[in-house]
């Protein structure tokens, strides 16, 4: 449950730029209450707090953005395809900025590995970080990302065009394949997610 440090007047009319709608809180200590993809914020006197089930991306239109940020991303599917899930984690200088990882329904493995990085892609964006350097160890997804190998299959086609299009938005990007150990975090939140 994160506690943001912040001025909460300022944080509202962010949110209402963004569309989200502010109501009353529910007792005299609530400033006020705004709900957004599975979370609830909360703002007090100087704070405001995020709970739910998935705060990541609530938390990002609260907090000031900017910066660099590292993506790091995994799908996972079994039976390819099969039954399917996504994690990803997005780290800054100061530690884990925000995680998430979900079940996806059927998918291949490639399907589910574009998932998790326009996931991640998404959140980044909406935490108006100006760098990302990604990190996956899908390598068919990074050198498609890259323009290096073609995506023949319409799917993934699709999949790269999004990821692309969120990346446009970043002023420099980078994405690189690494190993499945640097990338442990990402592949430990997908399976939890598909073994949940």
């Amino acid at each position: 449950m994160p506690v943001i440090e912040c001025d909460p007047d300022s944080v509202r009319e962010r949110l209402e730029a963004e569309g989200v709608e502010i109501r009353p809180g529910n007792t005299e200590h609530e400033r006020w209450r705004a709900e957004r993809d599975g979370a609830t914020a909360v703002a007090y006197e100087g704070s405001v707090v995020v709970q739910g089930t998935d705060p990541a991306r609530l938390v990002a239109l609260i907090e000031e953005g900017g910066g660099r940020a590292h993506v790091y991303f995994d799908g996972a599917s079994r039976g390819n395809p099969g039954p399917a899930a996504i994690g990803w984690v997005i780290v800054t200088s100061d530690g884990i900025v925000a995680e998430g990882s979900e079940r996806i329904g059927r998918a291949t493995n490639n399907q589910a590995e574009y998932e998790a990085l326009i996931d991640a892609l998404e959140v980044a964006a909406e935490y108006g970080f100006d760098e990302l350097v990604v990190k996956g160890d899908a390598q068919l997804i990074i050198k498609q990302v890259r323009g290096e190998w073609n995506a023949n299959d319409p799917t993934l086609r699709e999949k790269r065009v999004r990821v692309r299009e969120v990346l446009d938005g970043f002023e420099k990007w980078s994405i690189d394949h690494v190993p499945r150990e640097i990338n442990g975090r990402a592949d430990e939140l997908a399976n939890e997610a598909l073994d949940g």
